[in-house]
């Protein structure tokens, strides 16, 4: 197997990675994507700007490759929107892969050569299969390991608050996004200027979206959001502020905050989605599983997070958390039930690894169904995974990443307790 390549499953950022630091270690990467582009799922939400600076959005082992071809950094204090990310490193990395990555590969199953999951004997003698979907039909690729770099940005949450669609959810998709709406775009601008609009979620998406929103509402008379919060109060939604070690991460939750203050948002707390009813002029109205009903709204945007796909992966041997669904040796550093802290631990192959040989998840993929995962994580992940593959096992076990603090740490993040007379809990709108 030492001559078969590493299959890194996704161009994105951390995929991208994943094949510099392989090379890098005298390891041979074959990167599949999906997309016809590097940094595909990046391209969708290309208006957002990151509140990681660019500075924090190279990876170093990627940084080397790209030297020699004359390409510079821009400046590391910046903040580049998605599209920037992906144009000016992104792209320029896939490019000087070369042959290595492949685009309009679709992977849709790993396994074991000649043993399905069942299978005990000589399974760790055989090398890999990939299965990969293109144009031209289905080919497989054996590889000496697999590195699952995929991301989970295809596959979304639902607005419902039991992590399935809400009655009447998939009936009223024309009216529901799950993604942060562009609203510098013109036909997305008409879709919402003037509406009465409801934001689901409590991440760092949901607050862009109501920064985005307030904006669009000082500018189009009319523009309302309603902003539907599961947990029982805002507490710490709005993040560290100024104690937060990333500025524009602490700056994100101000904004958003006096968004709320200056009326354009207003806030429900507990309000956990059940049903989506449309009324006769195509509003929609939620019901919570409470029994409450918003007024009647233009549109929904359900920005409540993300889960890993692994029904591909449904033919190798995994170890995952069976809450979150991360690897199970990380999971208890990143589940949000236990704590809100955006830091995490730095980890790598020992935390990554699975009991199929040479099967790794690594990046948002990496966090199953938790929130506050950095590019830099990720970086630091595939530099331990790299140097776990070429045998270096005391690399792979060193720390390399000191990350930043949130400012907010201590408490569950996902459910708090509806607080007695709560003014928001009881607010009609």
């Amino acid at each position: 197997m030492e001559v078969l390549p590493v299959v890194v499953v996704g161009a994105g950022p951390i995929g991208l990675a994943t094949a510099a630091h392989l090379l890098e270690r005298g390891l041979e990467p074959l990167v599949v994507e999906a997309g016809s582009a590097a940094g595909a799922s990046v391209r969708q939400w290309h208006h957002v700007r990151l509140f990681s600076r660019w500075g924090e959005l190279v990876d170093p082992a990627a940084e080397k490759l790209l030297a020699p071809t004359g390409w510079r950094s821009a400046d590391p204090d910046t903040y580049p929107t998605g599209a920037e990310w992906a144009e000016h490193y992104l792209q320029p990395l896939a490019d000087v892969l070369g042959q290595r990555v492949r685009f309009g590969a679709r992977v849709v199953g790993v396994a074991r050569q000649g043993r399905d999951r069942v299978v005990d004997a000589g399974r760790d003698r055989e090398p890999l299969t990939v299965h990969v979907r293109t144009t031209n039909g289905e080919e497989r690729i054996t590889a000496r390991a697999v590195v699952d770099a995929s991301g989970t940005w295809t596959t979304p949450n639902p607005l419902g608050a039991d992590g399935l669609p809400a009655l009447g959810e998939a009936a009223a998709a024309d009216r529901i996004a799950y993604q942060v709406p562009d609203l510098t775009a013109q036909a997305v601008r008409a879709r919402y200027a003037g509406k009465r609009v409801a934001v689901a979620g409590s991440g760092h998406s949901a607050l862009t979206a109501l920064v985005a929103f307030a904006e669009l509402a000082e500018q189009a008379p009319g523009t309302h959001v309603v902003w539907l919060l599961r947990r029982g109060q805002v507490g710490d939604t709005f993040g560290g502020g100024d104690a937060d070690q990333l500025p524009a991460r602490g700056a994100l939750g101000h904004r958003a905050a006096a968004a709320v203050e200056a009326g354009h948002v207003a806030t429900v707390t507990g309000f956990r989605t059940a049903a989506v009813n449309q009324e006769g002029d195509g509003r929609l109205v939620l019901t919570s599983v409470d029994g409450r009903r918003l007024d009647p709204v233009d549109e929904v945007v359900a920005v409540t997070g993300f889960r890993p796909d692994l029904s591909w992966l449904s033919e190798v041997r995994l170890d995952l958390d069976p809450v979150l669904q991360a690897p199970r040796a990380l999971a208890p550093l990143i589940d949000p039930n236990v704590h809100s802290c955006g830091t995490v631990y730095p980890h790598g192959a020992a935390e990554l690894a699975q009991p199929e040989l040479g099967v790794f998840l690594v990046g948002m993929k990496s966090y199953g169904r938790a929130p506050t995962f950095l590019a830099m994580t990720g970086y630091e992940q595939v530099r331990s995974v790299a140097a776990a593959l070429a045998g270096d096992q005391d690399a792979a076990a060193r720390v390399e990443l000191v990350l930043p603090e949130t400012g907010v740490c201590g408490g569950a993040g996902l459910f708090d307790q509806m607080l007695s007379g709560e003014s928001d809990r009881h607010r009609t709108i």
